[in-house]
C-alpha cells in the first residue's frame, strides 16, 4: 500500500517551528511521508532541511500582515496571492491526507490551498488568544488544537479541542553533565538561563549584561542572545557562556539549568514547566507585540508557575531584585509546577493529528 502523506506548514519565529520539528520523527515512524511548505527565508527554511534532510521542503512567497502602516502592505497580498497558487500546486503534487498547520503568515494560504483542494486541514494554537495568522486561517480549518482551555472561548468550539502542551520527547532525555562540557563550567554555583526568543530581545540582553559582574558572583550564566547579537568582549568571561541560538543543545542546556529568564512564548514556558526550572517571564509588550505573552505570563503567575515582571517597570536594580525574589521563591514555584496536568508527548499529539486525515 502506497504510504500518505501529512504536509507541515508553519514559519516565521522559532515559535511556529517547535512542534512541527516534534511531530515530524513521529509521524514518519507512523509510516507517514512528510513534507514541509514553509517560506524562502523564514526560520524554518534552515531549522527543517537541517534537521530532517529526508523531508522535502517546499518555499513559497508569503507576505506579512501588519497591524500598522506600511507600503508593503499594499504590496504583500500579491505575495500572499502567489503563495497560495505555490501551495496549490505543492498539494496537487503530494496529494496529502492532511496538513498541519502551526501558524504563521505563511501557513495562510495553505491552509487556503487545502481548503479549495479538499484536504483536511489542522490548525494549532499555542497561544491563550489566536494569533492573526490563524485567525485567518481557521475558516479554511476542519479541526483546531489549543493548548490553554481559555482558547476555546475564542475559536469555534464545534470543530475545537483542548489538547494541552506537548513536549519533545528529547527535552526530556537530556543530560547536565553533557550541558557543563558545551559550556565548560568549572564551579557548583547555580545555572541561570537566559533566553530572549530567536530573535534576540535588546532589553533582556542590556539587563543581564549590564549586571553581569554580579550575576556571575551568584550564577554560572547561559546567555541565548539571538542572531548577531554575541558581545565578543565578553568571550572570555569565567561563568558566562552565550550563544546566538540553540537546537540539539537545548536539552542539555536545560537539564543543567537551575533558573530561566526568558520571554513568554507558550512553548518556551510550557518547556520550562515540563522540566520544573523556576521561571521568571519578561513578556513582550503590547507596544511591540498583540499581548499574547502578556496573558501566557499572567496565567502561569495566577497558577504559581512563574514570577513575572513587565518589561517597562524593567531596570538594572529591578532586574537583580526579581532574581533574589526567584530564588527565595524556588521551593514553592517547584512544588507548585508538580503539581500542573502533564504534557501531552510529541506521539499522542501525532496520533491525534493522524486521526484527522483523509482515508484512502
Amino acid at each position: 500500500m502506497k504510504k500518505r502523506t501529512i504536509l507541515l506548514t508553519g514559519g516565521g519565529t522559532a515559535g511556529h517551528v517547535s512542534l512541527n520539528q516534534a511531530l515530524i520523527p513521529e509521524l514518519l515512524k507512523m509510516d507517514f511521508n512528510v513534507e514541509y511548505i514553509g517560506s524562502k527565508d523564514g526560520i524554518e527554511s534552515e531549522l527543517i532541511p537541517d534537521s530532517f534532510p529526508e523531508v522535502p521542503y517546499h518555499p513559497i512567497s508569503s507576505g506579512k500582515l501588519r497591524r500598522y502602516f506600511s507600503v508593503k502592505n499594499f504590496t504583500d497580498p500579491f505575495r500572499v496571492g502567489v503563495g497560495l497558487l505555490q501551495a496549490m500546486q505543492v498539494i496537487r503534487k503530494t496529494k496529502p491526507a492532511a496538513i498541519f498547520s502551526k501558524g504563521g503568515f505563511v501557513s495562510v494560504p495553505v491552509a487556503m490551498a487545502g481548503k479549495l483542494l479538499s484536504i483536511p486541514v489542522i490548525i494549532h494554537e499555542s497561544d491563550v488568544t489566536p494569533g492573526l495568522a490563524n485567525r485567518i486561517a481557521m475558516p479554511f480549518a476542519n479541526h483546531i488544537f489549543t493548548v490553554f482551555t481559555e482558547t476555546l472561548k475564542h475559536v469555534p468550539k464545534e470543530k475545537s479541542t483542548c489538547t494541552g502542551s506537548v513536549i519533545r520527547s528529547e527535552l526530556m532525555d537530556g543530560s547536565a553533565a553533557k550541558g557543563r562540557e558545551i559550556c565548560h563550567f568549572e564551579n557548583d554555583l547555580p545555572v541561570l538561563m537566559v533566553m530572549g526568543g530567536s530573535q534576540g530581545s535588546a532589553m533582556i540582553n542590556d539587563a543581564i549584561r549590564t549586571n553581569l559582574s554580579e550575576l556571575q558572583k551568584q550564577y554560572n550564566v547561559i546567555h541565548l542572545c539571538g542572531k548577531g547579537n554575541i558581545d565578543e568582549s565578553l568571550v572570555d568571561l569565567p561563568n558566562y557562556c552565550q550563544f546566538e541560538y540553540v537546537t540539539h543543545e537545548l536539552s542539555h542546556l536545560l537539564h543543567m539549568t537551575d533558573f530561566v529568564v526568558s520571554r513568554a512564548g507558550s512553548n518556551s514556558i510550557f518547556e520550562f514547566l515540563a522540566l520544573k526550572k523556576p521561571m521568571l517571564l519578561i513578556p513582550l509588550s503590547r507596544q511591540k507585540s498583540r499581548g499574547d505573552q502578556l496573558l501566557n505570563a499572567r496565567l502561569f503567575l495566577q497558577q504559581g508557575f512563574a514570577h513575572v515582571v513587565e518589561e517597562e517597570e524593567l531596570t538594572p536594580e529591578r532586574f537583580l531584585a526579581e532574581m533574589q525574589k526567584l530564588h527565595m521563591d524556588e521551593d514553592l514555584l517547584i512544588e507548585n509546577m508538580t503539581r500542573a496536568e502533564p504534557p501531552k508527548t510529541a506521539y499522542e499529539m501525532a496520533k491525534l493529528v493522524a486521526a484527522h486525515t483523509k482515508k484512502n
